[in-house]
């Protein structure tokens, strides 16, 4: 009987910068956008960009980091970068999300 073995080391995470936020897909709704619940409480229509488009699979539940665009920031948004299962669990942990 074999045992899967747990990776033990470092789990390195992108955090926020400037005025990038995290935020979780609520939903998507096609053409590569979807509704964002963000960590200032404000739902937000967010879109991948082309360097993501084709090789990104985007669920409900996702983790993501968020760049607010400049005009509309409040309603608005790029998706900058998309957490691995095992990165949203240790965003979770130390209260980022």
């Amino acid at each position: 009987m074999m045992f899967m073995e747990q990776q033990q080391g470092p789990v390195r995470v992108r955090l926020p910068r400037d005025d990038e936020i995290i935020g979780e897909v609520e939903e998507v709704l096609g053409a590569s956008r979807f509704k964002v619940r963000c960590t200032d409480e404000k739902i937000r229509m967010c879109r991948i960009p082309g360097k993501f488009r084709k090789r990104i699979n985007i669920r409900a539940g996702f983790i993501v980091l968020i760049k607010p665009w400049s005009i509309e920031p409040d309603e608005k948004g790029d998706v900058a970068w998309i957490y691995t299962k095992t990165q949203a669990d240790w965003l979770r942990r130390k209260g980022y999300v």
